[in-house]
């Protein structure tokens, strides 16, 4: 009795949620500090809700695979998230039989929606439990093609941080234009002011190793002397 409390006040935050377009878990935290009756909601309400909320999609699809009545955005709210609650407890909730989530959903249904709507759900239901084990294995085939994808995509990005880890050549700085003219201008002069002061050294040499002139005229033949008394020409 307790757990049928439970999934009719889930019932409920999903219906209303559905109404209004408004996230399942958002609604569902108000309705954890407003719980809209006078007990709070009970806890294995909150797992239904949250449980319809993280599987949603996979929950959609499975029903709408076996509505071959009304696509799941044509049919009435509540019905819509009668078949929810249950298609969750026998996919995602193995404590509750095939067979009691099926009972349950009939018995909302009877409660809170038309004549034919108990019929009907009975007919999805049915269908989910008959291909349950196939629709199973089809999801837990995609979990592991999502995970293969996720651990693919961990790996490039790891690749990619290592790649910008490793430590690159640094290249050289240039040297500025200006530094590089003041160098050369500085080489030129060491070099010319070493180049002058060989030719110094090299003239005060020849100065110091040339003869004088008394010292020729005492080396040249005697005939070729300068001689005071030789006629001028005149």
């Amino acid at each position: 009795m307790a757990r049928s409390t439970a999934r009719k006040r889930a019932l409920n935050t999903l219906y209303e949620a559905d109404e209004k377009s408004q996230d399942f878990l958002s609604l569902l935290e108000e309705r954890k500090v407003r719980p809209g009756a006078q007990t709070p909601l009970p806890a294995y309400a909150v797992t239904i809700v949250e449980g319809v909320a993280e599987h949603r999609r996979d929950i959609d699809e499975a029903l709408q695979t076996h509505s071959t009545r009304w696509p799941l955005s044509r049919m009435h709210a509540i019905d819509r998230n009668i078949l929810r609650i249950a298609a969750w407890e026998m996919l995602y909730n193995p404590e509750v039989p095939d067979k009691v989530a099926i009972d349950e959903a009939l018995s909302l249904a009877k409660t809170l929606s038309d004549a034919d709507a108990p019929s009907f759900i009975h007919g999805v239901l049915s269908a989910l439990e008959q291909e349950k084990d196939e629709h199973q294995a089809r999801r837990e085939q995609a979990d592991r093609i999502a995970a293969l994808a996720d651990a693919e995509a961990d790996a490039d990005v790891s690749d990619d941080e290592s790649d910008k880890a490793k430590p690159g050549v640094a290249a050289s700085e240039p040297v500025p234009f200006e530094d590089a003219h003041a160098d050369s201008e500085s080489d030129s002069a060491a070099s010319g002011s070493e180049g002058g002061d060989s030719d110094q050294v090299l003239d005060h040499t020849v100065d110091q190793s040339a003869p004088s002139l008394d010292q020729l005229k005492l080396t040249l033949p005697e005939e070729l002397t300068p001689d005071a008394d030789r006629p001028s020409g005149n």
